[in-house]
């Protein structure tokens, strides 16, 4: 923590909490940040963090928030590495992120509490702060891999993962989506067959709507035949197909898109699922969310398609 403090906002990011969450324990209990400087906004100290993760701790296991604020208030000065400790409170029954950023630790304590509130308000804030593709890789993957990784280890947790989804599909829908008037979208989005994780494809539509680019996003499970039928009716300067697992990435369902096309077209192969070395001639195969919106942006540009950046307010 620098010299100068936290914002509320960065609070509410460590511990997972919403920031209106914050603003009431202020109000009502008087855990509120204790640094002040004339003419600036009060800032929260580690002194106060510390207090404030108390607070949280005993409220997640059922403390009355009342009981939990005198005890917090009370409560003596935390080290630094306690407080990190403190974000895996409960041992087995937290998700493990490694080195992941303060705000992915406090999504990750928020998504094991099941508060759908906090998890879209800190989804929101950091879309509104620092875009969709940063915040796509390094809030949201590591608390998704953090979260499918206890799955894997446990065989629980899956109503962590489906309301953190969820959460995160809303924020992701929240990303002003541009109107081209006159125009059709010319990107067209869709799982392939059978396959059944849409998130990142809306991740993607999220981040080309920060940039101005409309698309059509078909969601998850869409056969070869109705991709091709929807390809032929619009004929897209881009298709982008994502594959989560090799049981739903054969390139025979890209081939047989591709032998149907007529018109010029970059097929885009997005996920770990398909096997490169099998994908049609010519298919693009991004590694990142960023890398997938600097294929298609270039092609809307030379289409005339009217892509126009929208910045960010703040």
């Amino acid at each position: 923590m620098g010299d100068d403090g936290l914002t509320a906002g960065a609070v509410a990011h460590r511990l997972g909490i919403a920031v209106t969450t914050l603003r009431t324990w202020h109000q009502r209990y008087g855990l509120g940040p204790s640094r002040h400087e004339s003419g600036r906004h009060r800032r929260y100290t580690e002194e106060d963090l510390a207090r404030l993760e108390v607070m949280r701790r005993l409220t997640a296991d059922g403390v009355p928030a009342a009981d939990a604020a005198r005890f917090a208030t009370r409560a003596p000065t935390v080290p630094p590495d306690d407080l990190e400790l403190g974000a895996r409170h409960g041992g087995g029954h937290a998700i493990a992120l490694g080195y992941a950023a303060p705000e992915a630790r406090g999504l990750a304590t928020a998504a094991m509490r099941l508060d759908a509130p906090a998890m879209r308000e800190l989804i929101a804030s950091s879309i509104a702060e620092i875009g969709v593709v940063q915040t796509w890789s390094e809030l949201l993957v590591p608390v998704l891999v953090g979260i499918g990784e206890r799955y894997a280890a446990t065989g629980r947790y899956i109503e962590v993962e489906h309301l953190l989804t969820r959460c995160i599909s809303e924020a992701l829908g929240t990303v002003t989506r541009p109107v081209a008037y006159g125009q059709s979208p010319q990107v067209l989005l869709a799982c392939a067959d059978e396959d059944q994780h849409s998130l990142p494809l809306e991740a993607l539509a999220a981040a080309l709507a920060e940039h101005g680019a409309a698309c059509r996003l078909l969601g998850a499970r869409v056969p070869t035949l109705a991709l091709a039928d929807a390809v032929g009716r619009t004929a897209p300067v881009a298709v982008v197909i994502w594959s989560q697992l090799p049981t739903t990435g054969g390139a025979d369902q890209l081939h047989t898109l591709m032998s149907g096309v007529r018109h010029a077209m970059l097929l885009i192969a997005a996920g770990p699922g398909w096997d490169r070395a099998a994908l049609p001639a010519g298919t693009a195969t991004p590694h990142s969310l960023d890398d997938a919106v600097g294929l298609v942006l270039p092609l809307l540009t030379r289409s005339g398609s009217g892509v126009e950046r929208v910045d960010r307010v703040g």
